[in-house]
């Protein structure tokens, strides 16, 4: 199982790298966009740092989930 979990570290990265572009972008929907994709990427960290018992970047997700959330509520007005 460990090793699997190794494994999610690199989609996390991929994911989080793309969300920052997305993020980035003048378009709406792919800011949009951008924020799931985070949101997917903070769901792939905190299960990466449960296997690795790194409780500091599990603290950090869950903080950037929630202002990945308030983001989609700002994007959406």
């Amino acid at each position: 199982m460990s090793e699997i979990a190794d494994l999610l570290q690199w989609p996390a990265f991929v994911a989080s790298v793309l969300a920052a572009w997305l993020v980035a972008s003048n378009d709406k929907g792919r800011r949009n966009v951008g924020f799931w994709v985070f949101l997917a990427s903070n769901v792939l960290w905190t299960v990466w740092g449960f296997q690795q018992k790194a409780w500091a970047l599990i603290a950090l997700q869950v903080c950037l989930a929630i202002m990945n959330v308030r983001g989609l509520k700002k994007t959406d007005e």
